[in-house]
């Protein structure tokens, strides 16, 4: 019995396409292939071999980091703005090239709609919203960057075994098409956002969904975003929240909304992840 489950945990090494990294685990994953399960004189390689998979599998499919996109991982206010301005003309208005947005993003996109139309006495938040992605999806999306650092934090907590999951309140298929245009994609292992549907439109119900879709456990799973919305999604799933401080968020409105902890810098971002998946559980 015993065996057969560490083969099924070895068979499931192999689809996840799990690879040890050093010269020393990699010799110990290939001695590990060629044991003959009916070999009796390989029993004692075998057995530290697979108690060796079977830990290395428990490490990784246990701690998991849900990401925010928009001021988090990228400084998207470039394109969200010219999409919001091309938004308001198509519906006849005529706003100013210097409006603040910095506010709304990170809101569903049909409050942020709602709030900028406000001023103008206008309701048509569904024409508004359709304008807004048309123009997104043609141009807006590629006027966002990454936050330096960003891309070496995602690469380390990669290569420590972590699962990561972008959480956005973004169209899933434009959120997706960033990834790919930054060559962010491949860090990923799930890329969420909002659906036509309107059902994943807010962050706990986004959360909810991923944990199940991924059976991730809530307690060894941390969200990580720069608004008050990504923490208070976070608790209201039982998951803990990472506040950023490069983003469109204030220390302030973090610390007021709950954060578990803060972190300064994209630089110190997969150390302060990894400590807080590796040392606590979840609130509550």
């Amino acid at each position: 019995m015993v065996t057969g489950i560490c083969y099924a945990v070895a068979h499931r090494l192999k689809s996840l396409q799990i690879r040890p990294r050093s010269s020393r685990l990699l010799a110990q994953e290939q001695t590990w292939r060629g044991c003959s399960l009916n070999d009796p004189k390989q029993k004692r390689n075998q057995t530290n071999l697979y108690s060796f998979a079977f830990g290395r599998y428990l490490r990784i499919m246990t701690c998991s980091v849900l990401l925010d996109l928009d001021g988090t991982l990228i400084d998207s206010h470039p394109g969200i703005l010219a999409s919001c301005l091309a938004a308001l003309r198509a519906l006849g208005h005529e706003p100013d090239e210097t409006l603040d947005i910095r506010r709304t993003i990170g809101l569903p996109l049909e409050d942020m709609m709602q709030i900028l139309l406000q001023s103008y006495g206008d309701d048509r938040v569904g024409e508004a919203v359709a304008a807004y992605r048309q123009h997104y999806g043609e141009s807006g999306l590629l006027g966002s960057v990454p936050y330096p650092g960003i891309g070496k934090s995602l690469e380390e907590m990669k290569r420590t075994g972590l699962r990561i999951y972008l959480a956005t309140s973004k169209r899933a298929i434009f959120a997706s098409r960033i990834l790919d245009h930054l060559k962010f994609a491949t860090y990923f292992d799930g890329i969420h956002g909002s659906v036509p549907s309107g059902e994943l439109d807010h962050k706990p119900e986004l959360l909810a969904h991923i944990l199940s879709k991924h059976s991730l456990s809530p307690s060894h799973s941390l969200m990580v975003g720069d608004r008050r919305y990504d923490i208070s999604g976070a608790h209201a799933v039982g998951m803990r929240g990472l506040g950023v401080l490069w983003g469109y968020g204030t220390r302030d409105e973090l610390e007021t909304a709950g954060a578990d902890q803060l972190v300064d810098s994209p630089a110190d971002l997969a150390r302060t992840v990894l400590s807080m998946v590796n040392g606590k559980e979840s609130p509550g």
